[in-house]
């Protein structure tokens, strides 16, 4: 039987805070939400590597390191409904649901949607919810939201998502550059985004945000 709590701690302790991601609600979360569990089951004993890790169609659960700085940069707090997309199985939402009021997830395939439900719910994770839909729509009728979170590269981001971001909210996702992407975090100040660049993070481009495809009816 595989030891996933000592793992969890050697992740942390190896991949996350040398990267100094510090703040002690992220490093709680990341210790005591099972990465295993959200992971397709002959990938469980990988659930640690320091990579991304392939959970089919093309999507990954991001490292965590990654994870760890893009949440280090987007601070969430205590009172924040955050918007996560492209859940995957869950464990960002259940990452997140850890340090947010409530988490609003969406999956763009209703498999892994009601999977991802699934798995939270079994974990007793109440304060997150999976929809299915185009990730590229966001769920307006549930925001606007502190906090929207990508878990994927993007090359564009639609007007309708930043329309989702409340006045004083953060966005925070990986823009593919090449081989390796920039992590951007972007702040709506008096209805318009600016976003500055925060670290280097490659993951596959999620579906319906390549550069070509606003023109694609």
């Amino acid at each position: 039987m595989a030891d996933y709590t000592s793992r969890r701690i050697m992740m942390v302790d190896t991949q996350v805070r040398p990267s100094d991601v510090t703040k002690f609600p992220i490093i709680d979360a990341l210790l005591s939400v099972p990465r295993e569990d959200y992971v397709p089951d002959h990938k469980r004993e990988a659930a640690y590597i320091g990579e991304n890790i392939d959970i089919g169609d093309g999507r990954v659960m991001l490292e965590p390191r990654t994870l760890g700085k893009m949440l280090d940069a987007i601070d969430i707090q205590p009172t924040d409904v955050v918007l996560d997309l492209g859940c995957g199985l869950g464990y960002s939402t259940a990452v997140l649901a850890q340090m947010a009021d409530f988490v609003v997830a969406v999956e763009d395939t209703a498999g892994r949607a009601e999977e991802a439900q699934s798995i939270l719910s079994s974990q007793g994770v109440d304060n997150a919810a999976v929809f299915e839909g185009p990730l590229t729509e966001g769920a307006a009728k549930n925001g606007p939201y502190d906090a929207v979170i990508l878990q994927g590269a993007v090359e564009v981001l639609p007007d309708t998502l930043l329309a989702q971001v409340k006045e004083g909210g953060r966005i925070i996702a990986i823009f593919a550059q090449g081989a390796l992407g920039e992590v951007r975090i972007g702040r709506k100040i008096d209805g318009v985004v600016n976003w500055r660049m925060s670290f280097n993070a490659g993951a596959p481009l999620l579906t319906g945000f390549a550069k070509d495809a606003e023109f694609s009816f």
